[in-house]
């Protein structure tokens, strides 16, 4: 029996991708722009025009094409950067700031996401590629992949405020804690923590500290799990290795 074309496969609710995760998932571009070109007429399933990017598709089976070419899967990339202060973590910023994008600028990429976040005023070691699975893996708070962070602070902690700041802090209902919090050095009226987190919550080492009123005058992510930022200049990418990318996830 001749097997019936794809688009005509009937599949139970839940299979497959969405229309707009699958143009993610090749490495075509962002959720939200291949949302766009979804209504647009711009992107055919098995031969047909897809205007609902919710649709299920299978990446195994079902052709994709956009503007009449079909869109197959991107070589996996996997990037790290070293973040400069001022960076928001997106694509595109409807207040025209500077994005992480910026630190791509030149290399020849498939579209590539960044793996987590770090806010606007924070810097350091960021992730970027556009393997989901891969990506999704470091995210997962199962996986409790240790995150390292040098924070200068505007004070001089003794030994009780340290343990307080390791004791943790309820902020909104929520409590906050850092897996450890080390003492780096200080001088004068400021100091250099180390702070290792094996969770990400939203703004968790400004909120965690600001909960003891003390000011962060800086933030730099150095290390994710034994991956560290090294020398890796201010405002520039490069490749992980193959040891590296395995290391992570293992």
């Amino acid at each position: 029996m001749a097997r019936p074309p794809p688009h005509s496969i009937r599949r139970p609710p839940g299979a497959g991708v969405s229309l707009s995760r699958a143009l993610s998932k090749l490495g075509l571009c962002s959720r939200k722009q291949a949302e766009v070109l979804i209504a647009e007429g711009r992107v055919r399933v098995a031969g047909k025009v897809a205007r609902d990017p919710s649709l299920r598709v299978d990446l195994d089976r079902d052709r994709i094409a956009v503007d009449g070419e079909q869109v197959v899967a991107e070589r996996k990339v996997y990037l790290m950067i070293n973040k400069p202060r001022g960076l928001v973590t997106t694509r595109d910023d409807p207040e025209g700031r500077g994005t992480v994008y910026d630190c791509l600028e030149g290399l020849d990429l498939p579209f590539v996401s960044p793996v987590g976040r770090l806010d606007k005023a924070s810097e350091g070691l960021l992730l970027m590629t556009n393997d989901t699975r891969w990506a999704n893996g470091l995210l997962d708070p199962a996986s409790h992949v240790d995150k390292t962070y040098h924070v200068q602070i505007g004070t001089a902690p003794d030994d009780a405020m340290l343990a307080r700041f390791r004791d943790g802090a309820t902020v909104d209902g929520e409590l906050l804690t850092a897996r450890s919090i080390e003492l780096l050095r200080s001088g004068g009226r400021t100091a250099w923590l180390e702070v290792v987190l094996d969770e990400g919550r939203n703004r968790q080492i400004r909120r965690l500290l600001g909960a003891f009123d003390v000011e962060v005058l800086r933030l730099i992510r150095v290390a994710i799990g034994r991956l560290q930022l090294g020398d890796l200049a201010k405002g520039k990418a490069r490749h992980l290795t193959a040891e590296e990318v395995a290391m992570l996830v293992a």
